[in-house]
């Protein structure tokens, strides 16, 4: 808290001690990285606090209508390990599927099937409306981030693997870029590819931004065929 009231002089404060030990470059530098830093943990955490929080509050109901014991318990086990991405969802709703197991096996069963349900609401309506471009990184790497973090730092590692992932992966992509741009290469990814790799990527691109009623629909006409 008394970090949070003096941010303002902290920050002027450290300004201060690196304009007197860097070169103006390296300042700016710093600076930059800072600034980089904040931004993404900052909007990486807000985006994924609400999330969860809606997350938490739907599984909550879901629960407290469904007659299950232990509804604001669930609730908030699902709203903190929902923060982590992938992963997370099934970390909380595990043990919360074996309280509910103790209790009566049928609700475990209904958990199992509400859970789904909410996680796949969760990825297709919520998370991409919330998140958007917060992290700036591809799935895959979000995968990798979380793995790699979580074997370096554990429990705390899968909380911070993704916006660390998304500075450093911004900060290479910087990098390459203007080297690229120096030596008069595109910047451009696809570029790189050739025709048919181009050709699906475009396709898979097409595809992903497809609104989630069109994929339903689209999912609902062939089972009914």
């Amino acid at each position: 808290v008394y970090f949070l009231c003096a941010k303002e002089y902290i920050s002027a404060q450290t300004k201060k001690v690196m304009k007197a030990l860097f070169s103006e470059k390296h300042y700016e530098k710093i600076m930059n990285f800072a600034a980089l830093t904040d931004r993404t943990f900052g909007k990486y955490f807000v985006a994924a606090i609400l999330d969860s929080m809606l997350v938490g509050f739907i599984c909550f109901l879901f629960v407290q209508i469904a007659g299950m014991p232990y509804a604001p318990l669930i609730g908030i086990v699902i709203a903190i390990t929902n923060i982590i991405p992938i992963f997370g969802p099934f970390i909380g709703a595990i043990p919360c599927a074996l309280i509910l197991f103790v209790c009566k096996p049928s609700y475990a069963i209904i958990f199992a099937i509400m859970i789904l349900i909410v996680q796949q609401i969760d990825g297709n309506i919520i998370v991409p409306r919330i998140h958007g471009a917060s992290t700036g990184l591809p799935p895959v790497w979000i995968i990798v981030s979380i793995t790699v973090m979580s074997g370096l730092f554990g429990f705390i590692g899968m909380f911070i693997g993704v916006p660390c992932f998304s500075v450093i992966y911004i900060l290479i992509k910087q990098h390459v870029e203007k080297r690229l741009e120096q030596k008069s290469f595109s910047v451009s990814t696809v570029a790189y590819m050739n025709a048919e790799e181009r050709q699906r990527f475009i396709k898979s691109e097409i595809s992903s931004k497809a609104s989630f009623k069109e994929k339903f629909k689209k999912v609902f006409k062939r089972s009914k065929k």
